[in-house]
């Protein structure tokens, strides 16, 4: 698959908030809305990114929206090339360690990361009402009446938080960090325990769900 450029990535959302293209109900994804971050991201440099789902919901409690997650991820690391050097998915919240070329186009990928799972989790809780669960996060979701906006759901909230990461000391600290946040959230045992990180990459050697870029 061919690289997306950084042009081509940011053009994504110079129109603001798009429609589901399974079926049209406006949603929110991100900050589509509002211009790309003006946020300096240094050349080279990884980052270290948190972003939380909106009103904390434990939407990734469900092991097929947790696919869902992983399967946008491994697409668009496929067509952007960005270095994927770790991550967790944990039930309300992501992090992930990457290095994307060009370091400015980090807002971009991160906003093209959380429209498409939106789009894709959206279109499955619509089509699953009948469940107590999905009727009942689809609601969590609704934008309040004074929230002036044309969309009717926001899945994440709007801000992400990066951080340089500038040395391998503390590379090394964010992704002991990750690989042990199940663990001290009582979520399992053991990080290996897990699968939604890259500790059995790194440790089993498990890349069934997706392999990571070592830096030696």
């Amino acid at each position: 698959m061919h690289s997306i450029s950084l042009a081509t990535l940011i053009g994504w959302f110079a129109a603001g908030a798009e429609r589901s293209s399974a079926f049209w109900i406006p949603v929110r994804y991100t900050d589509a809305a509002m211009p790309v971050s003006r946020r300096y991201f240094a050349p080279g440099q990884l980052q270290f990114i948190t972003s939380s789902v909106y009103r904390r919901r434990k939407l990734f409690d469900s092991p097929r929206l947790r696919g869902v997650f992983v399967e946008v991820m491994r697409q668009l690391r496929e067509e952007t090339r960005f270095l994927l050097i770790g991550w967790v998915l944990m039930p309300e919240h992501f992090h992930l360690l990457i290095k994307p070329e060009p370091a400015e186009s980090t807002s971009a990928l991160l906003q093209e990361l959380k429209k498409r799972s939106a789009q894709q989790i959206i279109s499955i809780l619509s089509e699953n009402q009948q469940h107590a669960w999905c009727r009942t996060m689809l609601v969590g979701f609704c934008l309040p009446p004074t929230v002036h906006s044309d969309s009717h759901y926001r899945v994440w909230n709007r801000r992400f938080y990066p951080y340089g990461v500038y040395s391998d000391k503390k590379r090394l600290e964010k992704l002991d960090y990750m690989h042990n946040n199940p663990v001290k959230r009582a979520l399992v045992q053991s990080p290996e325990q897990w699968p939604w990180s890259s500790y059995r990459y790194y440790y089993l050697n498990d890349s069934s769900l997706l392999s990571m870029d070592r830096l030696v």
